[in-house]
């Protein structure tokens, strides 16, 4: 059976929500990176590049607060000072840079 005609404008309206959560050119692979905290100041204030305990260099200039943190930082930055050096010196082997003594 069909329904009767109903009186209307025949439209809906939708509300649809969204985040806006605009990015710059290129954030969508950026990561918040572990510096040596005096080093970013002089970065901030000089403009001069820093190292990232992953190895990224870059000269930062973007809200850390933003993006997540990077997942290999984070694993360097739980290993402790003793841990990170002896990663890098078994890097430095396998590569064949050193004799990690």
């Amino acid at each position: 059976m069909m329904e009767p005609m109903r009186r209307g404008t025949g439209t809906e309206t939708i509300q649809e929500e969204r985040t806006d959560a605009r990015l710059d050119q290129g954030d969508h692979d950026r990561f918040s990176h572990y510096v040596d905290k005096s080093k970013l100041t002089e970065a901030y204030v000089a403009g001069t590049p820093v190292i990232a305990l992953c190895g990224k260099v870059w000269v930062p200039s973007r809200d850390p607060e933003r993006f997540p943190i990077c997942p290999e930082c984070k694993r360097l930055y739980d290993l402790g000072s003793e841990g990170r050096r002896r990663e890098w010196e078994e890097r430095a082997r396998d590569a064949g840079l050193g004799s990690g003594e």
